[in-house]
């Protein structure tokens, strides 16, 4: 618009109108000329027109200037954009709208679902260990920790019998209060979160004694976690609900679990797979021999099939021992990993039979063969396992 219609004159009111006039005014053309009900080609410039003139004469410092001089240009914020929320009493323009028309305004927020979102509860983290069988079986385990959790007397809405929301008389609803200092730049105006309504633009006017109107207590909390079979080090558990209860009754965050599986004495997991040592003796490893092994889940047994000639450190994989695959069925590998025990006391007769072993095989027993290191050949054949 090149040339800028008196702000009285698109409002309607007189140049002597009362604050609330203006707003009554603002109110009903609003209404008139939202875009999505205007059906001129310049509805768009219209309602521009309208909000900019609200948008300064709402304001007692922009409409003093306005008076005086008949511009704002030169004002920090300028003419600005009118928060409808508070022309309204705190529902939005869609929702005039779609009371008188029976559908959306469109394009302008739902400030009432808008302000629940901002008033969830937010989410808790806390951590829980277990043991790597308890992660093999799948467990119940009971945590205890402290929440704002939501306030029985008044069940979480932060009133006592009979009381009411109301828009807050310090920021008139908006849950924003607007400052204006002086700098050497000029007038620096800005905006921040109402203090008497914590930002949520409403206040109550019998708050509950017991939680003073936040409709939160801090709380004590016990409860039981079901952990699947499978998790490992890392796995989060989020528990919906769990977390911070909401403002006034607003909804619950969420309690993260974070699983810390413990180190175990017998077995080593890698991913799905558990490696454990199995002993046998010299004889076994040299004839061949089958090994009863104990499992990880409870009362777990199996036979594994040692070949004749196996090695210190060889590596005999079993499918379908390891740790349960989460959420599948199925589970991973388990890997033996052979130790040779070699006796450090021999009777006479124990010698001589491995003397005449000795000789037999074509062995030296008192001289040297140069060979690999024991450690070389355990890591090689346990990394050719589990790669």
């Amino acid at each position: 618009m090149a040339d800028k219609r008196d702000y009285y004159e698109v409002l309607g009111v007189d140049r002597d109108a009362t604050p609330d006039q203006i707003k009554r005014a603002f109110r009903k053309k609003a209404v008139k000329l939202h875009p999505d009900h205007n059906d001129a080609p310049d509805a768009n410039e219209q309602f521009a027109e309208l909000n900019e003139a609200y948008s300064v004469l709402s304001d007692e410092q922009k409409r003093s200037m306005y008076d005086r001089y008949g511009t704002v240009d030169g004002m920090p914020g300028g003419s600005g954009f009118v928060d409808f929320s508070d022309i309204f009493g705190g529902v939005g323009v869609d929702d005039i709208f779609s009371s008188i028309f029976g559908g959306s305004g469109g394009g302008t927020r739902d400030r009432a679902r808008d302000r629940a979102r901002r008033r969830a509860g937010r989410d808790m983290a806390i951590s829980l260990s277990i043991t790597l069988e308890e992660a093999a079986q799948g467990c119940k385990k009971t945590i205890t920790f402290d929440r704002l959790g939501p306030c029985e007397d008044c069940d979480g809405s932060g009133s006592e019998e009979g009381g009411q929301e109301q828009p807050c008389p310090h920021c008139n609803g908006t849950g924003y209060v607007t400052t204006v200092q002086q700098s050497i730049f000029g007038a620096m105006q800005s905006s921040s979160p109402c203090p008497d309504c914590k930002g949520e633009g409403t206040v109550i006017d019998k708050p509950c004694s017991h939680c003073h109107g936040d409709g939160r207590v801090r709380t004590h909390e016990r409860l039981d976690v079901e952990v699947p079979a499978g998790v490992g080090t890392g796995r989060q558990l989020r528990l919906r609900g769990y977390g911070e209860a909401g403002f006034r009754g607003a909804g619950a965050g969420d309690l993260i679990v974070t699983i810390q599986v413990e180190a175990d004495e017998r077995f080593e997991r890698h991913g799905d797979d558990l490696l454990s040592e199995v002993h046998i003796g010299i004889a076994e490893a040299a004839l061949g021999c089958t090994v009863d092994v104990e499992g990880i889940l409870p009362d777990e047994h199996f036979e594994l099939e040692v070949p004749a000639g196996t090695q210190y450190g060889e590596a005999l994989v079993v499918d379908g021992y390891g740790m349960p695959r989460l959420g599948t069925g199925s589970r991973g590998r388990f890997v033996a990993r052979i130790v040779v025990d070699v006796p450090t006391k021999l009777s006479d007769d124990a010698r001589e039979a491995l003397e005449r072993f000795a000789e037999a095989a074509g062995e030296n027993a008192s001289g040297s063969k140069k060979h690999r290191t024991m450690g070389d050949r355990i890591r090689d054949a346990i990394d050719e396992i589990l790669d």
